[in-house]
């Protein structure tokens, strides 16, 4: 199982963080160590004193693809839940101010939380709101219908670079409103309303 995750791919988060819109979907990947399940706590790592919550909406991949159509990309996942993107944010500028990838920022261990998965049909994927609330205020609402590339052009574009497989995971990017964590926050991800992700950050 592998997470492709797409940076920047609402442009008022891109604008937040003082980085250009991009032209083409920028990619970044997570390993399956990174997965932490809904409901189980986010431990903050020691190596970071700056990491940032993103949350995000995901889908699950149900058959393996290759050179995905457009057209058909509702053949190639059946649920979607929420994810949070968590950012070492410090060690992340770090390497961009010294041109080095920054997978170390955001592919270390735990830092992708995994909401209840739900069935894709139950939903139009393209009109989705979502929202995260950071004990219990809200910090950041989005609506995929704001997405740079939609869904159905992200996975032609992943597709023609990696194979997709059963059990892959797509991050579909972070609208703006990103921020930090401590210990202590409690963290509740909603999708149409709907309460589907739950993570306690504790210390390491």
């Amino acid at each position: 199982m592998k997470i492709i995750a797409i940076g920047r791919n609402y442009a008022a988060h891109a604008r937040e963080l003082g980085n250009q819109v991009p032209g083409e979907p920028l990619i970044f990947m997570k390993p399956s160590t990174a997965v932490i399940d809904s409901g189980r706590p986010f431990i903050y790592p020691p190596f970071s004193g700056d990491v940032h919550y993103e949350l995000e909406v995901i889908v699950e991949i149900s058959r393996r693809g290759k050179n995905i159509s457009r057209k058909n990309y509702l053949e190639y996942f059946d649920r979607i839940s929420l994810g949070i993107d968590f950012t070492a944010r410090d060690l992340q500028k770090k390497c961009k101010e010294k041109g080095r990838p920054w997978e170390i920022a955001k592919a270390f261990d735990g830092s992708a939380a995994i909401g209840q998965w739900i069935d894709q049909s139950s939903f139009d994927f393209q009109n989705l709101h979502f929202e995260l609330l950071k004990n219990g205020k809200p910090v950041q609402k989005g609506h995929t219908a704001a997405m740079i590339f939609p869904l159905d052009d992200l996975m032609e574009y992943i597709s023609k670079f990696f194979t997709l497989e059963p059990g892959d995971i797509i991050f579909t990017g972070t609208p703006e409103g990103v921020g930090p964590v401590t210990p202590g926050d409690h963290l509740r991800g909603l999708l149409e309303g709907k309460n589907i992700l739950n993570c306690e950050i504790k210390g390491p």
